[in-house]
């Protein structure tokens, strides 16, 4: 799953497709000596872009590992997003270096595609697992932060590692389009069947995720709907407070499905639909969003947490905060 953008204007009628550098180097006489292409404002924003989600989620698993407060079981989920966000952005600078510095090939291709799979993989499971912790910190809340819970948090996060590099070696293994061009799928070079089988997986996690947000919605309307019968209790600037942080948190939560649906349901039904004649424009314009969900979780998810930010606060201007060991278990988050 390699971006080639060496030319900004490809030709959408055509087969070839321009995640590829290969498709262009077939053309090359064998004889003839690789010249590395220009460099072009495409390749210039691919390793910008790559540079910037490596960099802030290096900043983000930074953190968690480094506090030992941040322990909570959303936290390791946080920390397991921001890891394969970090992967995505060396994928994207790899394949800049391997596009404009160096020669490309086919053990690269491999690489890059490879490493793109695991690390997309790896963060659609986690942005489901930090779901799954929402809402089992508010119908769980009494259980929460317990060591049963970061148990079962760290088996969890084992396992999507483990599922996530096990289908990012599929290339490597074999199940690549690269001696076989007939079979390639709207994403070379990954076969049609794999890129299948892929985005049809991503679709169950997409729609997972969209039921435990929606199970999150009930919870939290019955919780509401409890202080509700009680509001004769309560003060009216309690009661008007109740009410402004409810809209807020339901308010943030129609952005981030809204981001996270944005990102990832295009290339799904692409890569279900698509195949290797496919206008390769539309791949680009499907695959873009997924990537660019790289840069958007840390802020959507990890950097919106007060105990993160607390953290960070601390680092850049120690003078300026105050040592609290305080940590608010986030169902927010």
């Amino acid at each position: 799953m390699t971006l080639n953008a060496s030319e900004l204007g490809w030709d959408e009628s055509s087969g070839a497709d321009p995640f590829s550098p290969l498709d262009q180097l077939d053309q090359l006489d064998s004889s003839s000596t690789y010249e590395v292409p220009p460099l072009t404002v495409w390749g210039v924003a691919l390793c910008v872009s790559g540079t910037l989600i490596a960099t802030e989620n290096a900043v983000v698993v930074t953190t968690i590992l480094a506090t030992p407060s941040l322990r909570a079981p959303v936290f390791l989920l946080l920390a397991s997003l921001g890891l394969a966000d970090l992967l995505a952005g060396v994928a994207l600078i790899l394949h800049f270096l391997f596009l404009f510095c160096v020669e490309p090939s086919d053990w690269s291709e491999l690489l890059t595609s490879g490493l793109l799979v695991t690390s997309l993989t790896a963060s659609l499971c986690s942005l489901m697992g930090v779901a799954l912790d929402r809402y089992l910190s508010l119908s769980h809340a009494l259980t929460y932060g317990s060591s049963q819970s970061r148990h079962r948090a760290a088996v969890l996060l084992l396992l999507v590692w483990l599922c996530a590099c096990v289908i990012g070696a599929g290339p490597a293994l074999g199940w690549h389009c690269l001696g076989e061009p007939n079979s390639c799928s709207v994403v070379r070079p990954l076969t049609r069947t794999y890129l299948s089988l892929l985005c049809g997986g991503f679709l169950v996690v997409v729609m997972v995720t969209l039921q435990l947000y929606a199970g999150i919605c009930q919870v939290a309307r019955r919780h509401a709907h409890a202080i509700a019968t009680q509001r004769h209790f309560l003060p009216a600037n309690h009661s008007y407070a109740s009410k402004h942080s409810s809209g807020r948190g339901f308010s943030r939560l129609i952005l981030i499905l809204s981001v996270f649906v944005g990102c990832w349901m295009p290339f799904s039904l692409w890569g279900l639909l698509g195949d290797a004649s496919s206008p390769p424009l539309y791949t680009y314009a499907t695959l873009v969003p997924a990537a660019g969900s790289s840069l958007l979780n840390p802020i959507l998810y990890s950097l919106r947490n007060k105990d993160i930010r607390k953290v960070l606060l601390q680092a850049c201007c120690p003078h300026r905060c105050t040592q609290n060991t305080h940590i608010h278990y986030p169902v927010d988050v």
